[in-house]
């Protein structure tokens, strides 16, 4: 085979669309759709109608060039690169490893805390407002969830993707009727509604969309499974994995914005700012509150099923990539202290540290919002934005993507965001 029917072959094997990527075009899918659908419509509503327009424009682009990039960076790793903090290793050394692994871990252990909570919220308020019988204590009934959910993540990672992708399509379904069914209450009181109030009592459009960007970033944050995507396309494609793995994410992204952007919609429509405000006061999702708000059975019984799967879809994807920096975390104390140990122990000590600690927050039951603003948010912006535009900007290997116009925009919306946060913290 000659030079040119060489590179024919390459370009045809990296257009063509193969059952992989299908599985896991739709396990992206199913990592984003979560914490951000149950939690997005509660802050987007509580803002006004205009902001929430302004968000559905920002959407895709936030998304889609910020996860572009980070798994550009995944794949700019030389042959020995594992994961993405081997491939931060090879491009800025040790120390930048170490760095970027504990930033990764607090990038991605946050949420996966986050859904231990909304899970046993969530089955929590079914049993009391739909079974009308008493919970069990919430300590148990954290553990027993939490108990199923790492039993399906003993099965190895294949099969929780394989499980992922699998749940995505009667979730999807399920979400979509039930956005399509709540059509006729829906009203334009939302438009009606002044902007939403600061902290620091001021009001107005830049205000609104400056402190509810961080929210919109985690809503569709599906970087902890990017990595194992990336290493995985890698290994099918070689060295047409970028553009597979960029046709990959630009389906997804839209698929994901679409369908999340739609089902916010129809549920800030059908529901007033006050009913909002009293589901973030409660502490639960937006599928709880349509539940318990609407008399109507088929509503009360669906909601919190759709709920259920969205959370265990997205715990188990986020568990792929808090598992992942938890390991580099410990493997590195134990050789930097010179202690033996097997990639089993390691697999073992991450298993019950994952149980433990989410069991403890999901008894406590924290604010899932207040988690999301003050330790997800900053962190995610930081590795999903900002990391990759430095990477660009610093790494030969990542030389030929420095004149894309898109590297402004995702680092301008990187430092909105972490500015977001530190105003929020102000008292």
């Amino acid at each position: 085979m000659d030079m040119s029917q060489a590179t024919l072959a390459e370009r045809t094997m990296s257009s063509s669309w193969r059952k992989t990527d299908s599985i896991w075009l739709l396990g992206l899918y199913g990592t984003a759709i979560g914490a951000g659908v149950l939690f997005l419509p509660i802050n987007a509503g509580i803002g006004g109608g205009l902001p929430l327009l302004v968000m559905t424009l920002l959407a895709f682009p936030m998304s889609f060039f910020s996860h572009r990039a980070l798994c550009r960076l995944v794949l700019s790793g030389n042959g020995d690169c594992r994961d993405i903090t081997d491939v931060v290793k090879h491009h800025f050394g040790p120390g930048a490893g170490n760095v970027l692994t504990l930033l990764y871990f607090f990038a991605i252990y946050p949420i996966l805390l986050v859904y231990g909570v909304a899970i046993t919220n969530t089955v929590e308020s079914f049993i009391s407002h739909q079974l009308h019988l008493t919970a069990p204590p919430r300590a148990l009934l954290a553990l027993l969830l939490i108990l199923g959910l790492m039993g399906i993540i003993r099965l190895g990672k294949e099969i929780v993707v394989k499980v992922m992708s699998i749940l995505v399509f009667p979730f999807v379904a399920t979400l979509m009727f039930l956005a399509l069914y709540l059509i006729p209450y829906w009203s334009s009181d939302i438009f009606h509604t002044p902007l939403a109030q600061t902290s620091a009592g001021n009001t107005g459009l830049l205000n609104t969309l400056w402190l509810a960007i961080p929210v919109l970033v985690f809503s569709f944050n599906h970087s902890p499974i990017i990595s194992a995507f990336a290493m995985s396309k890698k290994a099918e494609y070689g060295e047409n994995a970028e553009p597979k793995c960029s046709r990959i994410l630009l389906v997804g992204n839209i698929l994901m914005v679409l369908t999340v952007m739609f089902f916010v919609f129809s549920c800030v429509l059908s529901l007033s700012p006050e009913n909002l405000a009293h589901a973030k006061a409660q502490n639960i999702s937006i599928l709880s509150l349509l539940a318990n708000h609407f008399d109507n059975p088929f509503i009360a019984f669906l909601a919190p099923l759709i709920a259920f799967v969205a959370i265990t879809k997205s715990f188990l994807g986020h568990y792929l990539g808090a598992s992942e920096g938890f390991i580099g975390l410990l493997g590195k104390a134990l050789h930097t202290s010179n202690t033996p140990f097997s990639a089993l122990a390691l697999q073992r000590i991450t298993g019950i540290f994952m149980l433990v600690s989410t069991w403890l927050v999901a008894t406590l039951n924290p604010s899932i919002l207040g988690i999301i603003e003050t330790l997800g948010g900053p962190i995610i912006a930081i590795l999903l934005f900002l990391l990759p535009m430095y990477a660009i900007a610093r790494v030969p290997a990542m030389a030929r993507y420095r004149r894309d116009w898109s590297n402004y925009f995702v680092g301008i919306i990187g430092m909105i965001a972490l500015a977001a946060i530190v105003y929020k913290l102000i008292p």
